[in-house]
């Protein structure tokens, strides 16, 4: 009986996960098909020039987000999971610091872009896209539901802002309304999530009254994220200053040319996470009986990113102008060149993500920050280099090298991580698959 009780209670536990899991999946699943139908439609009418200056806006405030966030989401999660009874401080003292955070970024914002920034439109851009950073706070909320495995709430809330934000943009295309309007959408949309946040948070009988600030909190939460900021400026600085660069050193249309090329690209990322999420309990679980079926599972896991990304890559280099053309027309003719090049560096980004796991399980996390931060330093010096000469094409091969920097050699630099290095060569050369024709 007892027993019968406990299978009960494992199987209850289970299908609550997969529920909770279902919800964020299915969420994602739509917001790409919005980001395939609805995002390709903005981008063609925007053109060039305006998405350039829209992406730049961008792309300079993300390199600045890691302050605004303070690598709490993660830690927060924790925290709430294992101290529920002590959420109203966690949470409090999370969003005080973050809307800190938020006021520091704002700061940064205002100095540097009149420092740098001379044109008034971008400018206002930049600011109004900023100041967004100080809702993002009310996203512990988000995290609050996740710690109760309630993501389900959130799901729904995304999704009608999704739906909303569809035909609004929709809506501003047939007007043919300027891109200004467009900007003041994405604070809309912001506005409109925190809205939804909120309304379930006070739908669980819950209130930010409670909420308390605890200064001995707040020193412990920030003991444990400061290495998640520096991590993350450095992942923001390593993903976005591509087109700060193209913007300085050419002009916003290529940047626009650039961000299109890049959103196709980038749109097949979701496939590893997926993936590795679904994979690694099962790679993990083998260690536990034998270490050399733990890394045989691991090289397949290898062989199989190689396999999909250079499925996707093959196809997408010889159609990326035929496609570019299709979803975006004519103006984004540059475009289709740079999706050619850009795309193999999704290789290396499948062999990160998948590598990601063992990272966690063997312990090694410090040394991801290394990894992304020698990626970064090699991805703006060829920047510099390789822009002057080649363009945008430039970039795009600045960020191939790049990724194959930090994923592949960087690990080599170091012992406990060099065995990651040679996996990934074997899975580069099809030396498995070689391996067993042979046989």
């Amino acid at each position: 009986m007892i027993e019968k009780l406990k299978d009960l209670k494992k199987q209850a536990g289970f299908m609550r996960y997969f529920a909770n899991t279902s919800w964020v999946f299915a969420g994602r699943v739509l917001q790409i098909f919005a980001s395939l139908f609805i995002g390709v439609w903005v981008t063609r009418y925007l053109g060039p020039e305006k998405l350039g200056i829209l992406s730049y806006a961008q792309s300079f405030i993300a390199l600045f987000l890691a302050f605004s966030t303070l690598g709490l989401n993660g830690i927060l999660v924790r925290e709430l999971v294992k101290n529920p009874l002590d959420k109203n401080t966690l949470m409090g003292t999370s969003f005080f610091l973050q809307t800190i955070g938020s006021t520091i970024l704002m700061t940064v914002l205002i100095i540097i872009v009149f420092s740098i920034e001379g044109d008034s439109f971008t400018r206002k851009i930049i600011l109004i896209l900023g100041s967004v950073t100080f809702l993002d706070s009310f996203a512990i909320i988000d995290l609050y539901f996740q710690s109760l495995v309630k993501s389900k709430v959130m799901v729904i809330t995304n999704i009608a802002v999704l739906i909303v934000s569809s035909i609004l943009k929709v809506t501003l295309i047939l007007i043919e309304a300027p891109l200004i309007a467009f900007v003041y959408l994405i604070v809309f949309d912001a506005t409109i999530s925190t809205t939804g946040m909120m309304y379930f948070y006070f739908k669980h009988k819950q209130s930010f009254k409670k909420w308390k600030f605890d200064i001995p909190k707040a020193k412990e939460l920030l003991k444990d994220s400061w290495p998640l900021i520096l991590s993350g400026i450095i992942v923001s600085i390593y993903m976005k200053i591509d087109q700060i660069m193209i913007k300085e050193m050419m002009n916003t249309e290529s940047v626009g040319h650039y961000a299109a090329a890049v959103r196709l690209s980038e749109a097949w990322y979701f496939i590893p996470g997926v993936i590795s999420s679904s994979l690694f309990p099962a790679i993990i679980n083998a260690k536990k009986h034998n270490e050399e079926l733990y890394y045989n599972r691991l090289q397949n896991l290898y062989d199989l990113m190689v396999w999909l990304s250079i499925s996707i890559a093959l196809p997408m280099t010889f159609l990326s102008d035929w496609l570019v053309n299709l979803l975006f027309g004519d103006e984004f003719n540059q475009s289709g060149g740079v999706l050619s090049l850009h795309i193999w560096a999704g290789i290396f980004v499948f062999l990160g993500v998948s590598r990601g796991g063992w990272i966690l399980g063997e312990n090694l996390q410090r040394y991801s920050s290394l990894y992304l931060g020698v990626g970064m330093i090699a991805n703006i010096v060829l920047n510099f280099i390789v822009i002057p000469i080649y363009g945008i094409m430039g970039a795009a091969l600045a960020t191939l090298i790049s990724q194959s920097i930090s994923v592949l050699f960087a690990p080599l630099l170091f012992k406990k991580t060099r065995i990651s290095f040679y996996m990934m060569i074997k899975s580069l050369s099809f030396y498995t698959l070689f391996k067993k024709i042979l046989k």
